[in-house]
């Protein structure tokens, strides 16, 4: 079996690009963080998720973003709520983390790296992607190249590390009908930025979310606070 690296944050996206992996033929190595975001919680639904498609491991791996802040996710900034999907598309939200998936794929790499695997999966989209810069086929293209010239494994090692963005192209609706094609239990997800008991219903990945189960006529399986 091949070998992936899935970074996997217990949302519907992440949850359905594992999915997409495993139905690739692929061995899923999961990784997830903890960099002190405040929707932590995501953290117990990646765990189910790797368990549900049988990873062969989960790392999650820890640290402080909040020591640099400049985001509503790891700073004293208040979350938006009750904007509307035309205000959502708008500009990059105050929800955008200085650099994250920069990071998030140099942890990828590594551990790409140290197992073996040549393949790297993330579930960023070019259509509902809040305004983020780091979730564009563009930047992961350069990251790519980036993580080639830069690793032993890609200049000594005969390896050519690969960075899939299967919903790239995909809305949230398009990107759940794919998960439920492909069995995952939405269930298990978490999308809410506020990271309570309950999902708020009122963020923007919350209205995202809920929106894209509208769109093919059905019912998210989450419980709402609102």
């Amino acid at each position: 079996m091949k070998k992936a690296v899935v970074l996997l944050s217990g949302g519907l996206d992440s949850a359905t690009t594992a999915a997409i992996a495993k139905s690739e033929g692929f061995d899923l190595y999961a990784v997830s963080f903890d960099y002190g975001q405040r929707h932590s919680r995501e953290l117990e639904s990646a765990k189910a998720i790797a368990q549900s498609l049988g990873a062969v491991d989960h790392l999650v791996i820890s640290f402080d973003m909040t020591k640099i802040g400049g985001s509503a996710l790891t700073d004293n900034i208040d979350v938006p709520v009750d904007r509307n999907l035309a205000e959502i598309g708008q500009g990059i939200p105050v929800t955008y983390v200085p650099a994250r998936n920069t990071i998030f794929l140099a942890f990828a790499v590594s551990y790409a790296e140290t197992i073996g695997a040549e393949d790297i999966f993330i579930g960023i989209s070019e259509v509902d992607y809040s305004g983020y810069p780091d979730c564009r086929r563009e930047f992961v293209d350069a990251f790519e190249k980036a993580a080639n010239l830069g690793t032993k494994a890609g200049t000594e090692g005969g390896i050519r590390f690969r960075i899939h963005t299967p919903l790239v192209k995909l809305s949230k609706a398009q990107t759940i009908k794919k998960g439920l094609e492909l069995g995952v239990d939405f269930s298990l997800t978490w999308s809410c930025y506020l990271g309570g008991q309950k999902p708020c219903g009122k963020c923007d990945s919350c209205k995202l979310r809920l929106a894209g189960f509208a769109q093919i006529g059905m019912k998210d399986p989450l419980e709402y606070a609102d």
